[in-house]
This record gives C-alpha cells, sequence and structure tokens, in this order.
C-alpha cells in the first residue's frame, strides 16, 4: 500500500504521517506509548503476531477506552481512524513485510519476554516490548539502535565449540541453558488487514555453563544446527542482515 491511503480493511492514516515520523526517527527513537492486548485487536495492529485472541468484552472495554481518550474515531465506510500515537504504531505497522520475533527464557523482573521488531525501507524498526504482564511498549528506533537493543538483552557468554559432535544436542542444550532465546524472521505478505506468512528462519541462542550456543535453521522443516559464534559484534551483524 501507499503510506497515507488505505487498504482494505485498514486504518486511514493522514497524509505526509509517514515521512514527518520517519524524519523524526533519524533525530532520535520515537515512543509510542504502552498498549494492552485487547487495546491493539480493536485496531488491528500486530494481531497475528499476538500470543492469544482477547474475549469480546474484553474488546468491547478497549475501544470505549481508546475513544474515550479519542484514540479511535470512526472513518467513512468501513474505515476507522487511529489517531495519536497508537495511530502512528498501525501505521508503521501495516507497511511492515517482515517480522523478527525473539522471545527469551530466564528473564528477571522488569526485562521484557519477548521483543518484535518489524523493518522499514528507510533504516528504521518499529519496536514492540512486552512484559510479563502483556504491556506491549511500542516505540520507533533507527534499525542500528534496535538491533543494538536487542542484542544487549539476548544471552551472552564465552563463544561454545561448535562442533556438533563435542557439544551438547540441541534438546539437552536448551533444556539446561541458564539463559536462551528463539530469534524467527518471518516473511509476509497482506491481504487487507491479515498477515500471510511465508519463509521462516530461526536463531537460538543458548547460554550454558557460562558458555554460548549459537543455532540456526532455515525452513520450518529443518532441524537446528550448530554455528560458530564469535561474540556480541558477529550476532549483532547477523541481525542487520536478517532485517535489511
Amino acid at each position: 500500500m501507499s503510506d497515507d491511503t488505505p487498504g482494505p480493511g485498514q486504518a486511514s492514516v493522514p497524509a505526509g504521517l509517514v515521512t514527518a515520523v520517519v524524519n523524526m526517527v533519524h533525530t532520535g527513537p520515537v515512543l509510542l506509548g504502552a498498549y494492552t492486548i485487547a487495546e491493539l485487536t480493536a485496531v488491528d495492529a500486530i494481531v497475528d503476531f499476538l500470543e492469544a485472541r482477547p474475549s469480546d468484552e474484553e474488546l468491547a472495554e478497549a475501544v470505549r477506552s481508546l475513544a474515550a481518550r479519542e484514540l479511535l474515531l470512526a472513518g467513512s465506510g468501513e474505515q476507522v481512524q487511529v489517531r495519536g500515537d497508537l495511530g502512528i504504531a498501525v501505521a508503521f505497522q501495516q507497511r511492515a513485510r517482515r517480522v523478527l520475533d525473539a522471545r527469551t527464557t530466564g528473564t528477571e523482573a522488569g526485562e521484557p519476554w519477548r521483543i518484535l521488531l518489524l523493518p522499514q525501507p528507510e533504516r528504521i524498526c518499529l519496536m514492540v516490548r512486552i512484559d510479563a504482564l502483556g504491556v506491549h511498549q511500542i516505540g520507533l528506533y533507527e534499525l542500528g539502535a534496535a538491533v543494538d537493543i536487542l542484542v544487549d538483552w539476548l544471552p551472552r557468554g564465552r563463544p561454545a565449540d561448535p562442533d556438533p559432535g563435542t557439544g551438547p544436542g540441541a534438546d539437552a542444550l536448551l533444556s539446561g541453558a541458564e539463559r536462551a532465546a528463539l530469534l524467527t524472521l518471518t516473511e509476509y505478505t497482506a491481504e487487507g488487514s491479515a498477515e500471510i506468512a511465508g519463509a521462516s528462519t530461526d536463531l537460538v541462542l543458548a547460554r550454558r555453563s557460562g558458555r554460548l550456543h549459537l543455532l540456526t535453521r532455515e525452513g520450518s522443516g529443518a532441524a537446528l544446527e550448530p554455528k560458530p559464534v564469535a561474540g556480541k559484534d558477529e550476532i549483532r551483524d547477523r541481525l542487520v542482515r536478517l532485517l535489511t
């Protein structure tokens, strides 16, 4: 779709919004607030990446809450206008055609357990950080800054031997890990407001006995394969390549 013209089932956005916000992001992060799953579902934002669909009662309450805050207005026909920071989040989510979904175990209080990165053509990312209470913190960052935040959150350790004959198998590695993260990059297309998943790539990072293991998988039917990992910079470069 174009930046400013909504397709079927999509929220309308003001003319010039995307260009103005992209320029702002290149001067620093643009934080777009925190929302519940019900509020995001009510405006059809990142719905296909959420854990579960809220009940009808929760959705009705979310619509009333958004309308009371003047973040949701009825538009022409079946369209709606999503205003404010939430409208910006919806506009950039609709433009994305790939998502990096990162989930980790072994988190501490105050940390997100899941992070979504939705890259944009202008080398910026929509980032969604999800905590244990289901609060979704949303912001726009330059690509490099978003990847830095993600890498700092991932497991760390001394590089492990990638030889599959000298280390634990994938199942044993994950079950015995002090902290582990699964990162899945999915390409997708859109039909109206629905995202249709396509090809995917998985990365697994696991810290076991102080050593960091990296496993990769190309396609859903393939097995996880151990790979060498040189350290934080190598992981960062790998993620940048995936996102671009």
